[in-house]
């Protein structure tokens, strides 16, 4: 296995979950009887430029296919997150009619959606026709194609130098991760800004999120390696803030390193000397993470077994990719978790990848009443305990796995 970014061959343990399907490929009924393809779900961390990658197995397109049924606007948390985001930034960098906003995996539209409605002309980039469907009925325009240097030059041919650039929980998805950084150096404009969230890697090691582990993340990121990446790739970071989300996050900002047109914040030195001080530039850190994750799981299913005995039945809610990983490497079927609830209709109806859970509306929940209620998606807690709060009327409690097996009172 070679490094993705810088090519070494000096690569080191980090996490191996066995092997799972497609964590967003989810099961059909008239497909139960077919096979699932089973990929295996081994993740190394460079020991040159410490970047933790996945090992591939197959083409992107088998990840992000046209029916991809992950949808951003079915979090209302999430949607304020991405309001909020826009009005900063159009404060910050003083945005408006004539200003160019690309978003780069604008998804369903969750986010360019404020930025229309603020009069900026912005345009999205995003690959899965289910997603760019979406957000083209809010009246949005989507280029939809995979973003890297080809089709960045493309679009600051067409006129779309961009002031500010997005990319939200993407720079995690992307195999080529030179070519999809080194594109953003290609389109932003001389003064431009791109910002990139994605979750801390340091928040995934010292808070068990082993779970965020998929096929689709082909790389799990700090700062002290996407600075690297990005210096190779003509990019600068001058800022980096922290987010909650998605158990904690980096929101990085860069811009053109040929052009460096933005004072560097001292939060950047901050954030590496964290990095530093938490061993990220050591082995050790990564090499202990495989017990974590078996910790985790062990306690998860003890606990759903445990509740098997006692007639107590469990569901869960979130159909979410992070809830597969922690399913499949648990190996967790219907005999133990009896159903799923999910907001978004393209996942009701169906069922889990791998461990073949039914997926539900939110009306079987109420309906069967079951005892205990797993949070899949954790990082939502908050949000689904003051939607589902009812379930306290019928004495039920939730659940979460991670970082610790917790039944909330």
């Amino acid at each position: 296995m070679k490094c993705r970014h810088c090519q070494s061959q000096n690569m080191g343990p980090f996490l191996d979950l066995g092997t799972a399907p497609p964590s967003n490929s989810y099961v059909r009924q008239g497909d139960l009887g077919k096979p699932e393809l089973w990929y295996p779900l081994v993740i190394r961390v460079c020991n040159e430029c410490l970047l933790v990658q996945t090992e591939d197995f197959a083409s992107r397109e088998t990840f992000f296919s046209e029916s991809y049924a992950y949808f951003s606007s079915f979090s209302t948390s999430w949607l304020g997150h991405a309001e909020a985001y826009v009005a900063a930034m159009a404060e910050r960098f003083g945005l408006g009619p004539t200003s160019r906003v690309v978003e780069i995996a604008a998804n369903d539209g969750y986010l360019l959606q404020y930025v229309k409605a603020r009069g900026i002309p912005c345009l999205g980039v995003e690959p899965t026709t289910s997603t760019a469907t979406a957000a083209r009925e809010k009246g949005i325009e989507i280029v939809e194609d995979f973003f890297g240097v080809t089709l960045a030059a493309r679009l600051a041919d067409e006129g779309w130098g961009a002031d500010l650039m997005a990319a939200n929980n993407v720079l995690a998805h992307v195999p080529d991760i030179n070519d999809f950084v080194a594109g953003f150096a290609r389109l932003l404009k001389p003064t431009g800004v791109a910002t990139f969230e994605f979750p801390h890697l340091l928040n995934m090691v010292t808070e068990a999120q082993f779970d965020t582990a998929y096929h689709e993340h082909y790389s799990y990121l700090s700062l002290t390696a996407v600075e690297r990446i990005f210096a190779a790739n003509g990019l600068r970071v001058f800022d980096v803030e922290t987010t909650p989300w998605h158990g904690g996050s980096l929101r990085v900002f860069a811009d053109r390193a040929d052009t460096a047109a933005h004072p560097v914040s001292d939060s950047v030195a901050v954030m590496l000397a964290t990095e530093k001080a938490a061993g990220m530039r050591e082995p050790a850190f990564y090499a202990g993470f495989q017990a974590t994750a078996q910790r985790v799981r062990n306690d998860f299913l003890e606990f759903l077994i445990d509740c098997q005995r006692q007639g107590l039945r469990v569901a869960a809610y979130g159909a979410a990719a992070k809830g597969n990983t922690l399913l499949n490497f648990a190996g967790v079927k219907p005999d133990l978790l009896a159903f799923v609830v999910d907001k978004n209709p393209a996942k009701q109806g169906t069922f889990l990848p791998g461990s073949r859970v039914p997926v539900v509306s939110e009306d079987v929940l109420k309906s069967e009443k079951p005892e205990r209620v797993v949070i899949l998606p954790w990082n939502l807690q908050t949000e689904i305990k003051r939607q589902l709060s009812y379930i306290t009327g019928w004495d039920g409690k939730f659940v979460t796995a991670v970082p610790t097996l917790t039944v909330h009172p």
